[in-house]
């Protein structure tokens, strides 16, 4: 059996008598280090590069040796892989049930039952081709427990559609079905989608401006914090989420979750084979509340922030969750999928994973939602064609969103900042910044043409924080990114593309006919402008942090003086007037 090594998964050491001993006789203050918390999940080797105790001296050496000699075979994650029961009889034919009438863009559920013994997540394959005129779908179905299985279709338009089956159990074989799908309800927009190159928009045509925000874990709290952050997205500030399926163990974010995603505990181990249906009928009912407040779930299916062995799953076992996430809840209009928040940080996987990943996604998503990953310091190749948009982060002291110019050339596709360093005042450098700094982000984003991402770190005497957790806003940052959306909106577009940069200031929107200027930190007492003649504009002065509007009284025209607040955060907006002729 192999010994362990720099390479091997630090929680695998320390979840052992023998691991702890070695690592608390040479780095007697690492197991008590937020550094160890945060890391456990990665090599050692990670881990020791940064503990000033053992870099590059001879005590790193004798460490390594001494760990060495412990037996891989007493790895936590040992327990983990346990051989699946596949049960040999099967229950008497299936019967389904479905609405005969529905509309389009709106989830269709097919409810069958069929076999429950054994593992029918492995043991059983289920899907239906939906057929509509010329129109045919394959979705694949999934197991939901209690010998139930579904299938949900994003009914993609109106008509008269029928559906057959196909599966490896014989009861579920060849059933067949018919129902009607009606026009789209006004108010259902269906999915978001890359719009314009680089903004996006509803199925509808609609456009859609993503002013998302972060929690992390907030659907494995209890009860009580789950609801209190379903309140708070309530005020319609937010129309994204981001989230992790997985639960997460980070700095301020250490409680064990309300469930598990699979069958087991850490005491004993987890089936990876077998998921927790009660974990994904909880997921479902969240993301489908989220979509009743026309919030966007931006779900991330990896991420390295783990105690369990979520982040270091065989691939095998990578694949069947990828196929039973996608098949569960690609029905849901408002989902969005991130392969992973910081892949970078995830070593144990490849660039060929990712891809694959993608792939599992790609052919078991019939609708095509929006597919992203999201990097720490090193970006993921965006070129790729599975990549809608990119999603960053980019935690610089000061150039986060003024580098949105740089990417938009480079990737040509969307620019979603989803981490840009969050309002709060937690001992992290990602997690201190005032309101008005993010507040200037936001709005420096916006006019360069992308979009930037909310969330909030203010310390919490239970540590709920809702960046990881949920609970409650308090910062002063929300109510200015709904001000900015509010302006965005104004646009005859509805979005802003950036325009040249003139004087060194930042500008969007249609030349000559409708601008929106952005002064940011910089805070002139009267500017210099110079318009084509034979126009006039009316002007208005924004006051983004004060969240005003002032428009001056007549309009302008040609080469003008234009005196200013002199304060930080003004924005000018400048419409065309039309003259009659």
């Amino acid at each position: 059996m192999p010994a362990i090594s720099e390479d091997t998964l630090t929680y695998q050491i320390v979840g052992q008598d023998g691991g702890v001993q070695v690592l608390r006789k040479y780095v007697p203050d690492l197991l008590d280090d937020p550094k160890l918390r945060n890391l456990h999940s990665f090599p050692l080797r990670m881990v020791l590069d940064q503990t000033e105790l053992v870099r590059g001296s001879t005590a790193r050496d004798a460490l390594v040796d001494e760990l060495a000699a412990i037996s891989v075979a007493t790895f936590p994650d040992e327990r983990t892989q346990h051989e699946v029961n596949r049960g040999e009889g099967l229950h008497p034919k299936g019967t389904c049930r479905f609405e005969a009438a529905t509309r389009a863009w709106e989830r269709f559920e097919v409810v069958f039952t069929g076999p429950s013994e054994g593992n029918p997540v492995l043991d059983i394959s289920l899907e239906a081709t939906f057929t509509c005129g010329d129109v045919s779908v394959n979705v694949p179905g999934f197991y939901d427990g209690d010998g139930r299985y579904l299938i949900r279709l994003l009914i993609p338009s109106a008509g008269s559609w029928t559906f057959v089956t196909s599966s490896s159990a014989e009861e579920l074989d060849g059933i067949t079905g018919a129902f009607t799908a009606g026009e789209r309800a006004q108010a259902n927009r269906g999915i978001v989608q890359v719009a314009n190159k680089f903004h996006f928009g509803y199925s509808d045509g609609t456009a859609y401006r993503p002013m998302g925000t972060t929690s992390y874990s907030w659907i494995h709290q209890q009860r009580e914090i789950v609801d209190q952050t379903l309140e708070t997205l309530a005020d319609g500030t937010f129309n994204k989420m981001r989230m992790c399926i997985f639960p997460k163990s980070y700095y301020l974010c250490e409680n064990e979750p309300s469930m598990y995603p699979f069958d087991g505990d850490p005491e004993s181990g987890f089936d990876l084979a077998r998921p927790n249906f009660r974990f994904f009928q909880h997921l479902d009912a969240m993301v489908q509340r989220l979509d009743e407040m026309g919030i966007e779930a931006d779900l991330i299916l990896f991420h390295g922030y783990d105690r369990w062995g979520f982040s270091s799953m065989p691939p095998e076992y990578d694949d069947l969750y990828v196929k039973y996430v996608v098949s569960r809840l690609a029905g849901y209009r408002n989902v969005w999928w991130s392969l992973a928040n910081e892949f970078d940080l995830m070593p144990g996987k490849t660039a060929n994973d990712w891809e694959r990943y993608a792939e599992i996604i790609r052919q078991n998503d019939p609708t095509g939602h929006l597919l992203s990953i999201h990097n720490s310091i090193q970006f993921y190749n965006h070129s790729r064609p599975w990549v809608t948009h990119c999603s960053i982060q980019q935690n610089h002291f000061y150039l986060t969103a003024e580098e949105t110019t740089r990417w938009r050339q480079e990737w040509q596709k969307p620019i979603v900042i989803d981490e840009c360093v969050y309002e709060g005042n937690i001992d992290r450098r990602w997690g201190d910044i005032t309101g008005r700094e993010l507040t200037r982000r936001f709005w420096e984003g916006a006019i360069r043409g992308g979009y930037v991402g909310h969330s909030e770190t203010y310390a919490h005497p239970d540590d709920i924080l809702w960046w990881a957790k949920g609970g409650h806003l308090y910062g002063s940052s929300p109510s200015r990114i709904a001000f900015l959306d509010r302006i965005l909106a104004e646009s005859p577009d509805g979005f802003l593309e950036p325009l040249p940069q003139q004087d060194k200031i930042i500008a969007a929107g249609i030349p000559d006919q409708y601008e929106v200027v952005y002064f940011g930190l910089n805070r002139p007492a009267f500017w210099h402008f110079d318009k084509p003649e034979g126009l006039s504009f009316t002007i208005d002065v924004i006051d983004t942090w004060n969240m005003t509007i002032e428009t001056l009284p007549g309009t302008f025209s040609g080469s003008f003086r234009l005196d200013l607040p002199g304060t930080e955060y003004i924005a000018l907006r400048f419409r065309a007037v039309l003259h009659d002729h």
